[in-house]
Formats: structure tokens, C-alpha cells, sequence
């Protein structure tokens, strides 16, 4: 259990973050098709920004705007479909490479820990954070809590830095602040 060994598998996560991106760089990113959807989806999502903006200091309530922001919203819908389906030919390669690198690093370290945790895991945090590891000490941590953990903070930060962070769109995602009504 040791520093160096906590370092290796955040930078296997780096690595295998940014082969990940160059996959998707060669089968999504740079094609025509991409380009194109992508840049509708921004047109689109302004111009809904814009028309939801504008919409309290027109006639509240009007048909004709309610009508036009439906149109908009089911265009986006359909946009990010198209989005989603243009990007899911990558997902292959992406999940051949993701379980290449966790059996690669699995072998390694089988059976050993990594790091110890300040606090006991429930549930599926501890099947996680004790995976493969001999003993009863939950707070004994594997190799796959600290992959994952790394790869849930490096991978969006990574696609950040390339400018490849999925598009913002309109309605928020299912994060977003529900409208209160008037």
C-alpha cells in the first residue's frame, strides 16, 4: 500500500481517458456529420434561449409563440438524438479499451491494497472499494474505487480541455431547475 501505486492508477486513468478521446476523435469528432449536427444543435439551442427570453415580453400566453417554442424544443430533441446515434458508433471501441485497461491494471493489482479509506463504505461503494481483497476491513481500498473514481473526475475535464464536452443544450438535461408556474 503505497503512493506510487495510487499515482499508476490515476495515470492509467489519464491514459486510458485520453486514448478514449483519441478513439473518438478518429470515428466522431472530425467527421462532416458531426460538425453539421453539432453546429444545428447550438443554432437551435440559441435561438430557443432566445425565443424563451423574449417570450415574457411578448403577449403572455400566445398560441403562435407557445406553438413556434414546441416546434423548437421537439427540433432539439430530434437533434440530439441524431447526435447521440452519430456518437454510439464509437461506443465499441471505447468499451474495448475501458475493459482492456481495468483487466490489465486487475492483474496487477489482484488481492492488493492500494490505499486505506477514512471512512466505511456501504452498499455498492463497499463491493467496489473491496473488491478482491482478502480480510474484513472494509476500509481496505482496490484498485477498481480508485480507476473509477479517477476516471469519473479526469474524463469530463479531459473532453473540456479538447473541446469535445457534450453540447449544452436548451432544457438543462435532468439537472435542470424546473420553470415555477405562472
Amino acid at each position: 500500500m503505497g503512493v506510487a501505486e495510487i499515482f499508476f492508477i490515476i495515470g492509467a486513468a489519464i491514459t486510458s481517458a485520453l486514448i478514449s478521446e483519441a478513439i473518438s476523435w478518429l470515428l466522431i469528432y472530425r467527421t462532416e456529420d458531426y460538425k453539421n449536427l453539432k453546429a444545428q444543435l447550438d443554432k437551435t439551442s440559441k435561438k430557443l434561449e432566445k425565443k424563451k427570453e423574449q417570450a415574457p415580453k411578448q403577449l403572455a400566453g400566445s398560441k403562435a409563440n407557445n406553438k413556434k417554442v414546441n416546434r423548437m424544443e421537439e427540433a432539439l430533441k430530434q437533434q440530439n438524438k441524431d447526435l447521440s446515434f452519430v456518437k454510439f458508433k464509437s461506443m465499441f471501441a471505447l468499451t474495448f479499451t475501458m475493459i482492456l485497461f481495468v483487466g490489465l491494471l486487475s492483474s496487477w493489482f489482484d488481492g492488493v491494497v492500494v490505499a486505506r479509506l477514512p471512512f466505511h463504505p456501504f452498499g455498492l461503494v463497499q463491493g467496489l472499494s473491496h473488491r478482491n481483497i482478502m480480510g474484513n476491513d472494509m476500509q481496505d481500498c482496490a484498485m477498481i474505487f480508485i480507476y473509477i473514481l479517477s476516471g469519473i473526475c479526469v474524463r469530463p475535464n479531459i473532453q473540456k480541455l479538447f473541446g469535445h464536452a457534450p453540447p449544452r443544450t436548451a432544457d438543462g438535461g435532468i439537472f435542470s431547475v424546473p420553470e415555477q408556474p405562472k
